[in-house]
């Protein structure tokens, strides 16, 4: 069953932008991830981060493993890599820790809230005090990117086409086609016969109030 589950979850996030993901050794219980942070904001923007995840036999139902290749400078990164993360601590309230159980592993959870998580870390990060000084920054994370890899970025990802305005022209209005249509023209042509015939009229009525004395003449 696990198998299966990641290999599904492997072809979903081979086609994000975010992430470059491949299989170690054709294992699909190992995965080579690299995290790429698309936040200009970022102090970690531009960063091709590449990581490790192992997975356990038992997934979903324990969490995966996951360490940075390079570490880098974050409070919340080991100099071995690892991370100290909620979502990667095993199911359950931890009363030591204080952490909930809605902050931890569950079943329900996937690689890509994993990944998720962590790129929020590295959004997060307070790199004016950081835990493992001997750490790699974001320059000497961009070594890592493999040969013929284009990198995403902000603007290419998120970009967006201006909308299109043509210049406005009575001509393409209805509004024209409308005015002077063959319908109006008709309802004018109405008008002038509805009025012809009523002149008419009064001209007969009139001629039946001649006397009959001058017509006879």
């Amino acid at each position: 069953m696990a198998d299966k589950v990641l290999m599904n979850e492997f072809k979903a996030l081979a086609k994000e932008s975010w992430t470059h993901i491949s299989l170690v050794n054709d294992n699909v219980f190992v995965w080579s991830v690299a995290l790429i942070v698309l936040n200009p904001d970022s102090q970690y923007y531009g960063g091709y981060f590449k990581a490790i995840m192992t997975f356990p036999k038992n997934y979903p139902y324990s969490p995966p493993d996951f360490r940075f290749e390079r570490p880098i400078w974050h409070p919340n990164v080991y100099p071995d890599g690892r991370l100290c993360i909620s979502i990667l601590h095993s199911p359950g309230e931890d009363v030591m820790s204080g952490e909930a159980a809605g902050e931890r592993w569950s079943p329900v959870q996937r690689v890509e809230s994993v990944l998720i998580s962590v790129l929020s870390l590295l959004d997060d990060a307070e790199t004016s005090s950081p835990a493992n000084v001997d750490a790699g920054d974001t320059a000497k994370s961009k070594e890592d990117i493999p040969e013929g890899f284009e990198m995403p970025t902000h603007e290419s990802i998120f970009k967006k086409e201006e909308p299109k305005h043509d210049d406005f022209s009575w001509s393409d209005s209805e509004a024209e086609a409308d005015f002077g249509s063959e319908s109006d023209e008709e309802m004018f042509d109405d008008d002038e016969s509805e009025d012809a015939e009523g002149g008419e009229e009064e001209e007969e009525e009139e001629d039946d109030d001649e006397p009959q004395d001058s017509r006879r003449k």
